[in-house]
Order: structure tokens, then sequence, then C-alpha cells
């Protein structure tokens, strides 16, 4: 089935923008502002479309049911041009974010993924080198138990003292914490609060 793309009528100038529910992408994918989608979805996405993407998952923590978004106004705050039509720089990064199914129109809006699926096999082939070994790292799933033990510890207080948990993701991998290992531990605290 094509994609259609988010078409906006010239004299549009809001769309309502809700969370896309997928229980199974949900389950096994990356949150948007995580450390893998800044380095393997960017180059799938581009770097317009997943700042995009970050600023439009970004509005659901304010308003989790969805909200009406102002074209001009987010498209400036992004230093995007924007006027009415699809020739313009936001409306190409919202075509692009639906092209490869991070989003996708609704009548009136657009359906917004919180959580993205891992990258396809397709766009990985096309990357450098050195970003697929870093890909085939990130998939491994073993990690010790003093790796995850480790990393529960420094999530448990991160959580506890108010960070998000993209923000602890990022401080997990930089302290040498397995990506794997990351992403267990933050699962363990955020089931634990």
């Amino acid at each position: 089935m094509p994609i259609e793309p988010l078409l906006l009528a010239p004299e549009e100038t809001t769309v309502m923008v809700v969370p896309w529910h997928d229980p199974v992408v949900d389950a096994v994918g990356h949150d948007v502002r995580s450390h893998y989608v800044e380095l393997f979805w960017l180059n799938v996405l581009g770097p317009t479309a997943t700042w995009t993407l970050r600023r439009l998952v970004t509005g659901f923590d304010r308003y989790p049911l969805g909200y009406e978004l102002d074209l001009g106004q987010t498209a400036s705050m992004l230093g995007l041009a924007y006027s009415a039509g699809t020739s313009n720089s936001f409306a190409r990064a919202l075509h692009r974010c639906t092209l490869f199914g991070v989003a996708q129109p609704l009548p009136g809006g657009l359906a917004v993924r919180r959580r993205v699926p891992p990258v396809a096999a397709r766009h990985l082939s096309r990357m450098p080198p050195q970003l697929q070994a870093m890909h085939e790292q990130w998939k491994v799933r073993e990690f010790s138990i003093s790796d995850l033990e480790r990393g529960i510890a420094l999530a448990d207080v991160m959580m506890a003292a108010g960070d998000d948990p993209e923000v602890v993701e990022r401080q997990l991998l930089a302290v040498g914490v397995s990506p794997a290992a990351a992403v267990e531990a933050i699962a363990t605290s955020l089931a634990r609060s």
C-alpha cells in the first residue's frame, strides 16, 4: 500500500498531532529522542525531518493525547521556511516523516510515533560501513550482569533526580554501559518508579 503524503491545504495554518499507538513498535522500538535515532535514523530521515519529528514528539510531553500544531510558528522555531503548499522545507520534512513511516497522515492532522522501529535492513545497506558496524554492535543483546547492575544503579539515581529517559540513556552510553544493558537498565528503572 503506497504511503499517502500529508496534504496541507493552502488555507491550513494548523494541524492536529496525535500519538501513533503501535504495540509492536512501542515494545521493541527506540524513543525518538534517543541516541539510537541520532546515530541511525538521522541517516535515513535527514537532519531536518529528524529535528521535526523530535519537536512533534516533544509536544506530547505537555499534551499526551495530542495537540494543535501551528505550522508557521513551528517551522520558524526550527529555523525552517514555511508557506502554504508543499514547496517549503517544513512541509518536505513532514512528508519525509510520513514517507519513512514515523508519522502517518490522518484527516486534519498527523499521527506521530513516540518510538520508532529499528532501522530496516534496506536502509542499513545504504549507510557508510562504519555506521553499519556500529549498528551491528548496537544489536548485540549480550551483556554482563555487572554491566547491567551498574546501568540500573546509575539509571535509578538519575531517574530519581528527575532526568528524562533519553538523558539517562545518553549518560549510560557515555560512561561505557553497553547499548543493550542501557536499554534494559532504563526499562527496569522505569518499571520501579
